[in-house]
């Protein structure tokens, strides 16, 4: 087992190409509940062994912001995307739970279900504190796990993070969202942009309609504001765990190769966590990407890309090398 690597990227960030059509999908049953599932069509794939990954959004995102990750993962992997339940196209869990543990279960039953055996788990932010407790919980289902941005337990204080918990307070935390509501859905949409890219600017200009059009929809949904407040007030309560209830204690039991990305201009997730994922996961590369916010793989796919595409081939060559001499990686 090699120990925990960190580099902190200089080099220049290759630039947004022309976005390209969001991936087709469908609902999938988990037995009690469903989950919306991009994939991309299995003609795109040139190797018929491609191997399968899993993406994992954040809060308040859903399985359209994995759409060029997608596209530069294959042909060597295989990606599907969910919508968690209650965000995007997924309807909500009929028990109401959006903790941690809830969402990783749903996660777990849907890499179960699509019988492929365990995935490259790729995550993001929420999204990521999730499938830690997945990756740490479940790890027969992981080949390997990429963190992008994950909200991992951080006393510091960040600004944009200040109504967060407000929200946990029964009847404030819906009334806030009922104000924040009120604002019209193209500015709600921008603001989500400047808050979790370094350079708004480059966030692809056809994709914005697409996404006010999605939260004029959410608008109308009942169940959207008690999805939101219900991750916000388990997201918060993971934060005041402490000891060997910590998410960073999960962290600490991860076999499974690990890559862990932050942007150096993060908003949200602070990037000197950098230094504690290099010391919690025992098997983690970290990587701290430069003019890049919350959402280095829809800032900058092909950096992120070639991070998972080297994860994946020194994970493979590791898996080789056990196979051949068991006994002396044994020892």
């Amino acid at each position: 087992m090699t120990a925990p690597q960190t580099r902190r990227a200089t080099e220049e960030l290759t630039p947004a190409a022309e976005p390209i059509l969001h991936w087709p999908g469908r609902l999938v049953s988990l037995g009690d509940h469903q989950v919306y599932v991009r994939s991309v069509p299995a003609g795109k794939n040139a190797e018929e062994n491609a191997q399968p990954a899993l993406c994992v959004h954040g809060l308040e995102g859903s399985s359209r912001n994995w759409t060029d990750l997608m596209d530069l993962l294959r042909p060597g992997l295989s990606c599907d995307a969910l919508d968690l339940p209650g965000f995007g196209d997924s309807p909500p869990r009929p028990d109401g739970r959006y903790g941690i543990a809830a969402l990783a279960q749903s996660v777990a039953a849907l890499i179960e279900r699509r019988g492929r055996g365990p995935v490259h788990l790729i995550a993001n932010s929420y999204g990521g504190a999730v499938c830690v407790s997945l990756a740490a919980t479940r790890p027969e289902l992981i080949t390997t796990l990429t963190l992008i941005s994950p909200a991992l337990p951080d006393l510091r204080p960040r600004p944009d993070l200040a109504r967060f918990p407000l929200m946990t307070i029964p009847g404030l935390g819906e009334r806030l969202l009922r104000q924040l509501n009120q604002l019209p859905a193209a500015r709600r949409v921008a603001d989500v942009i400047a808050t979790c890219y370094a350079d708004p600017s480059t966030f692809p200009k056809t994709r914005f309609a697409t996404e006010v059009a999605e939260l004029a929809r959410r608008d109308t949904i009942g169940y959207a504001g008690a999805v939101l407040v219900g991750c916000v007030r388990a997201l918060t309560a993971e934060t005041l765990r402490v000891g060997r209830w910590s998410a960073w204690r999960d962290a600490a039991r991860i076999t499974a190769p690990a890559l862990v990305i932050y942007g150096r201009e993060d908003r949200l997730v602070d990037p000197r966590n950098a230094g504690r994922a290099a010391h919690a996961f025992r098997n983690g590369k970290i990587v701290v990407l430069p003019r890049t916010g919350h959402v280095a793989h829809m800032e900058h796919p092909a950096e992120v890309a070639a991070e998972i595409g080297q994860l994946v081939k020194t994970a493979a060559l590791t898996a080789e090398s056990a196979r051949e001499f068991p006994l002396t990686q044994a020892g």
